[in-house]
């Protein structure tokens, strides 16, 4: 690669110490990327894109978000345009995200999969289309060439409860190099309000053969799913909520608010609560009992836009940060799991950064002794997993807890193309180490903070989810 390419060797390094922390500790250490939203079908088939757009853009929201704010009309973000004509209006759309992460992501990218350095723009496009379809449609660049190009030991995808998991065992029998895990996400039985609410405990029936009529049928039909996800070597489970739901309940009152749900008839704001509480706490008292992780994703205002949701349904570019109360029923939640010893690993992952130092104390309330880092606050999340976001992250974490057992990056992705995000997160995570070593608030101790690094990019991380 040419010294004067815009992602060249010390990209994102201001000084020498940041350099040497990335080159001679960060750089080699391998991935684990422990949430993501990859198809494990897409892996156990051993996937082959025909073009760049399959790989780089299906999916993608938040290029759909800055195509949609530069005025390009839908039909070439989701809709029926060639899949050549939608790159073109991404590298159309990549000059102007200039200051946004997507700029950075994407000359990485195509750096670090591709060997292009060109900048991606409509002069260019063209070119780099036809260049990089060229490589995707070789064995070195299907899913599984990828995660080993990557060098990327884990992948732990995320699963439904009604999920088979097929292409997990497919994928246990091979010999796939990098580990395909899977978490278990039971997000849509704890959304009782939900308008899907009574079909999915349908699937949840079928999926585990149990008859649903009651609160203690669908405990029972969870924790067979939780059972067999365990025997299917998952370890970690995973909720997508606004915040955590507390409040005091005892199981009658959840048996009578769940038989309202079944007769179809409307429940009230406690009542709602209730039951999110109850059945939550039911699902966090079985993951310790396993020794699993548990991940709460927490402070996003979902589906904001009701006509484009109608017409595209979730996930397709139409969230934000909310501001919802965090601190106080997080911490009773938390508290009402410890105090019965049944509170397993945690991490917390936290979207609105005003809520930063709130989460970063917050851990260090659950951090008994019994296991290093056992409460994590989760690296910068969504809209916060760029520079500024988890910069921030890591200074509250730093300021509040101990960043020296903090495990790290993840990409949260659909995309295979998104493992370089792995190395931004240790080129900023190196350069933050290495402004301070400069400033002289932190000793020039290359060995020792060297190692910090590495725990920080990989080893914690290892350590924490006990991965072979």
């Amino acid at each position: 690669m040419e010294n004067d390419a815009f992602i060249h060797d010390n990209f994102l390094l201001s000084n020498k110490f940041a350099e040497e922390l990335y080159h001679n500790y960060a750089s080699k250490m391998p991935i684990i990327d422990y949430h993501c939203h990859l198809s494990p079908k897409e892996i156990a088939e051993n996937k082959v894109f025909e073009n760049i757009t399959q790989a780089w853009i299906y999916g993608d929201h938040y290029k759909w978000r800055a195509m949609r704010t530069l005025g390009i009309p839908e039909k070439y973000i989701t809709g029926k345009a060639s899949d050549q004509e939608k790159f073109e209006k991404w590298a159309q759309t990549v000059p102007y995200t200039l200051r946004n992460p997507l700029y950075h992501w994407t000359q990485l990218e195509l750096a670090r999969y591709f060997d292009i350095d060109q900048l991606l723009s409509p002069k260019t496009a063209t070119e780099i289309y036809n260049q990089t379809s060229d490589q995707l449609n070789t064995q070195q660049y299907s899913t599984q060439g990828i995660l080993k190009k990557m060098n990327v030991k884990v992948v732990c995808t995320t699963e439904d409860p009604t999920d088979t998991l097929e292409h997990h065992k497919t994928l246990a029998e091979s010999d796939l190099e990098t580990h395909i895990s899977t978490s278990f996400r039971p997000d849509k039985a704890i959304m009782i309000n939900h308008h899907g609410f009574l079909g999915y405990i349908s699937a949840l029936e079928e999926a585990s053969g149990v008859s649903i009529n009651s609160y203690r049928d669908l405990k029972f039909a969870l924790l067979q799913r939780i059972e067999y996800f365990h025997q299917n070597g998952c370890r970690v489970s995973d909720h997508g909520l606004n915040y955590i739901p507390f409040t005091s309940y005892n199981e009658a009152e959840v048996t009578k608010i769940f038989n309202k749900k079944l007769d179809k008839q409307n429940l009230s704001a406690e009542e709602i609560l209730k039951y999110e509480t109850a059945i939550l706490r039911y699902l966090s008292q079985e993951y310790h009992t396993r020794g699993w992780v548990q991940q709460f994703h927490l402070g996003a205002l979902r589906n904001n836009n009701t006509r484009m949701l109608a017409e595209l349904g979730p996930d397709t570019g139409w969230d934000s940060i909310a501001d919802y109360p965090q601190a106080e029923n997080l911490s009773k939640f938390l508290n009402s799991l410890d105090v019965e010893d049944q509170l397993t690993k945690t991490i917390i992952y936290n979207l609105n950064p005003a809520d930063n130092e709130v989460m970063a104390s917050m851990i260090g309330n659950f951090n008994d002794g019994s296991i290093k880092g056992k409460v994590q606050f989760g690296s910068g999340w969504w809209f916060l997993d760029q520079k500024d976001g988890m910069t921030k992250q890591m200074n509250a974490l730093s300021n509040m807890g101990l960043i020296s057992c903090f495990i790290g990056m993840l990409t949260d992705s659909r995309s295979f193309l998104s493992f370089p995000r792995h190395e931004y997160f240790r080129r900023v995570l190196c350069n933050l180490f290495g402004q301070e070593i400069q400033q002289g608030e932190l000793p020039n101790d290359m060995p020792w903070i060297g190692k910090i690094i590495q725990d920080i990019s990989y080893n914690n991380a290892k350590e924490y989810f006990n991965f072979k």
